[in-house]
């Protein structure tokens, strides 16, 4: 089996260090902080794309990476010195723990996260070691083409391919279902973010918990 884990909202909260370090950067580069962002789902590539967008600058290459480098700098500040709510999600370690042990599983991240943020999180927060490979969002802007990425580097860590059947996608999100079924695999939707179970479950996921603690037991 193989499951793609996301980040903010399923295994961790940042405290809004994210949403904060976005913020920052654009004042550090336009002045101001930008526009209203919704981050639940999407990825960096694409919020990026919509704050340049909104100062009317063109989204090259070039400012994307003076972009990035700013936000991961205020990122690994606002997450050294987060407030008490920062934390990792009820169930995470102990079902990562549990999983990790298991030679027929393997995990990886299917995040909207740059990778190289996903790295400061998962450091963090020290679940850095369960994730040996991923698919991030600084791969591509849209979430549903990361689960290819995510398959292709499965395959390349473990020796082996995964049909559909055989994956999970476990998010917070409407989007992370929605990217399960892009590539034909199942979803547990977690409602520890934004939305609550009865919010995903409109969105028809093959499982829905209220939180990890609730999907060790079956996983």
């Amino acid at each position: 089996m193989l499951y793609l884990f996301d980040i903010d909202g399923t295994l961790v909260d940042t405290g809004g260090a994210g949403m904060k370090a976005l913020q920052e950067a654009s004042f550090e580069i336009f002045g101001q902080e930008g526009p209203e962002l919704d981050l639940a789902g999407s990825t960096d590539l694409g919020i990026v794309a919509e704050i340049h967008a909104h100062f009317k600058i063109e989204s090259t290459p070039q400012n994307i990476e003076l972009f990035f480098a700013a936000y991961l700098q205020r990122l690994d500040w606002n997450l050294k010195h987060a407030d008490h709510h920062a934390r990792v999600l009820g169930g995470a370690v102990e079902t990562l723990t549990a999983l990790a042990g298991r030679p027929d599983i393997a995990m990886g991240l299917l995040t909207g996260n740059i990778e190289a943020g996903a790295a400061s999180k998962m450091r963090h927060f020290g679940l850095h070691d369960f994730f040996p490979f991923g698919a991030y969002g600084s791969d591509h802007a849209d979430r549903n083409l990361l689960g290819p990425i995510a398959i292709e580097r499965a395959a390349l860590h473990s020796g082996r391919r995964y049909s559909g059947e055989e994956i999970w996608v476990i998010g917070d999100t409407p989007k992370d279902i929605a990217c399960a079924k892009a590539i034909g695999a199942k979803s547990l939707a977690v409602a520890t973010g934004r939305f609550t179970a009865n919010e995903l479950r409109v969105h028809h996921p093959d499982k829905v918990v209220d939180s990890l603690y609730d999907a060790m037991e079956w996983l």
